[in-house]
């Protein structure tokens, strides 16, 4: 059993469970689809990587390939989330704003001829700093506890 993938997974899972009760905390309104987006707080990007080199570092240590490659590429993940994957939502927005326009402008205008875009595009893409910040405190409590919770019982 490979525990640090089970820590790893399990996180994730918990973090965008526990995404629609922050979101009413910040909104007043249940969103059961937080638990589906990308985006919103805590990151479960940044969660989920962030659990699994705290569990490494502690079963392997800090010295070992494993906990470097996995830091390697959990500050990539991370960085990632807070960029260029943000950026991509703010320009889906910015799009959508757009799209919103043009239909206004050919409802005015019978001449102009528009094929209406299907769905709006997806704009919870990334993640604000805090965001990252919230996944990776609880990454690092998930893969502390997933690390002496399977210590104690291999004793």
């Amino acid at each position: 059993m490979n525990q640090g993938l089970i820590t790893s997974l399990i996180t994730i899972a918990i973090t965008q469970i526990v995404k629609p009760p922050l979101s009413r905390m910040k909104t007043g309104k249940w969103d059961w689809g937080t638990a589906l987006d990308a985006g919103g707080m805590p990151s479960s990007h940044s969660a989920g990587v962030t659990s699994l080199a705290t569990y490494l570092a502690l079963k392997k240590g800090t010295n070992s390939a494993e906990f470097a490659l996995c830091s390697i590429f959990s500050i990539i993940i991370m960085y990632d989330a807070m960029g260029i994957r943000k950026h991509t939502g703010e320009i889906a927005a910015e799009v959508n704003a757009h799209d919103k326009q043009i239909q206004e402008l050919a409802t005015e205008n019978s001449n102009l001829n528009l094929q209406e875009q299907s769905k709006p595009l997806e704009i919870s893409l990334g993640h604000q700093p805090s965001e990252v910040l919230g996944g990776l405190i609880l990454g690092i409590l998930a893969g502390s506890i997933s690390y002496f919770i399977t210590r104690k019982q291999s004793q």
